[in-house]
């Protein structure tokens, strides 16, 4: 499983709308329970780490870390993001899957 591909469908997934990103937005998402996934770049500070850790933990939402900000960023329409949500079971699940296959694989952390 490559990066690129796990990059792409969170692309796809933006398209389809269900895909929100910032901070601000997502620690909404996160309090109102319409994250069904939260994904954390690997270069984001430890306290962005921590804060969206620790949200997710509180809340039961899945939390992924994965990718570099720029990437996320660009995938996204966006200029660099550190946080993404997913706001769809679907999407959720399968890049969830994609994710952890990758990670199995021992696919370039830095994504």
């Amino acid at each position: 499983m490559a990066a690129e591909k796990i990059y792409s469908f969170v692309g796809l997934a933006k398209k389809a709308g269900k895909v929100s990103s910032g901070e601000d937005t997502c620690e909404r998402l996160i309090k109102t329970q319409k994250a069904c996934l939260t994904v954390v770049a690997q270069d984001a500070s430890p306290n962005t780490v921590k804060k969206f850790t620790d949200k997710c933990s509180t809340r039961d939402v899945p939390l992924k870390i994965f990718g570099k900000k720029e990437l996320l960023g660009r995938f996204t329409g966006k200029e660099i993001r550190a946080v993404l949500v997913i706001t769809d079971k679907g999407f959720a699940k399968r890049i969830i899957e994609m994710i952890e296959e990758y990670n199995i694989s021992g696919g370039d952390i830095n994504g």
